[in-house]
């Protein structure tokens, strides 16, 4: 941990905000006091959340609200508030701060996932602190099933980052809810089975985020898996996290990193329609190092256009994978059960290609 090179911080809207909303300046400066002490001989990238909950008191909103439209104006108003609040507490260590605004479209597809990585790296070689928040002015699936701490796991992914910090308003990982005597934190997660038992609640306490502890230990499974170890705990121990010292829960390495931009399509994309494939196509696509050709599809499902994430179904209804489709919802059903050669023949060669490219394709079960 405190050999960690390049750091991304996750932060959560109750770390930053007070229950009623609007942005805590104290609380703010706080963690930028932190990080700030931290970026001398590292470089820091922090995902923060609060856009939402910072809106909340300049538009007249007492709580979060349910539906979608209020949502994305008080991600609207807040945003900028975030941005210029990070701006003037950063600026009092002579450090600038580059806002960044994703959404998992603009990282499922390949050349929106370069840019986003190249914009990242030339924000830390320039000095300055980049600022990553879902962009939820505009996004839909983001803002009611999303949540940060997953988009601060494929960021670390993203920038090849050493370690990842969740902080939260809870100093770690429980054994069971840490209001109730006897519970104990867990100071290590080797793997998946020391959560066996574990019961992990499901919501914040100051009730302004969408956040709770599952999305944080879920978002730790993804980095760990990746080669990422992952520290979970409050922000109010955020410094002795970024030191070293023993504090919160220390989530070990599970695996190695992956093709970067499969990690994104595997955890960050919605699937816009799925295909059903034969019997061969499964293990082709499974077992195999194939594409997905339209020899081996028996169905297909939505509406959706070429490059749009898919979902890999076998007959039974399972998903098998998930990939990148190369054509549009409308064209495939002229395409089932058929070589690509005589698609080719009767269609012309822009037709004699793969339906999804082995590049462009994730397993999910086995």
């Amino acid at each position: 941990m405190a050999g960690a090179r390049r750091i991304v911080v996750k932060v959560g809207s109750s770390s930053l905000t007070t229950a009623g909303g609007g942005l805590d300046a104290d609380r703010v400066d706080a963690l930028v006091d932190t990080l700030a002490k931290t970026t001398g001989e590292r470089e820091v990238v922090l995902v923060s959340s609060g856009a939402i909950a910072a809106g909340l008191a300049p538009l007249g909103l007492d709580r979060r609200p349910r539906d979608l439209a209020r949502q994305q104006a008080a991600a609207s108003v807040g945003q900028g508030l975030l941005v210029a609040r990070y701006t003037a507490s950063f600026a009092r260590y002579g450090r600038r701060v580059g806002q960044v605004l994703l959404t998992t479209d603009d990282t499922s597809r390949r050349a929106h996932y370069r840019n986003a990585r190249r914009t990242l790296d030339q924000l830390l070689t320039m000095g300055a602190v980049p600022v990553v928040n879902e962009n939820d002015t505009v996004a839909t699936d983001e803002i009611r099933f999303g949540d940060n701490d997953r988009l601060a796991a494929l960021v670390a992914h993203l920038v090849r980052a050493d370690l990842l910090v969740l902080l939260s308003d809870v100093d770690g990982l429980y054994d069971g809810d840490p209001s109730t005597p006897g519970t104990s934190r867990i100071a290590e997660v080797t793997g998946p089975k020391d959560l066996e038992g574990i019961s992990i609640g499901s919501a914040g306490k100051a009730g302004v985020g969408t956040g709770g502890m599952v999305t944080k230990v879920d978002a730790a499974r993804i980095a760990a898996a990746a080669g990422i170890p992952v520290v979970l705990t409050s922000a109010s121990q955020a410094a002795d996290a970024l030191a070293g010292r023993p504090t919160g829960t220390f989530f070990h390495r599970t695996g190695r990193r992956s093709a970067d931009r499969l990690l994104w399509l595997a955890h960050a994309s919605t699937p816009r329609g799925a295909l059903t494939l034969d019997d061969g196509a499964v293990r082709a696509v499974v077992d195999g190092t194939g594409s997905l050709l339209p020899a081996g599809i028996a169905g297909v499902e939505g509406e959706f256009s070429a490059g749009d994430p898919v979902e890999l179904r076998d007959c039974a209804g399972r998903a098998v994978a998930r990939g990148l489709v190369a054509f549009d919802a409308g064209e495939i059903p002229q395409l089932l059960g058929r070589s690509t050669r005589d698609l080719a023949r009767e269609l012309g060669p822009g037709y004699e290609r793969e339906v999804v490219h082995r590049d462009d394709l994730v397993v999910l079960r086995r």
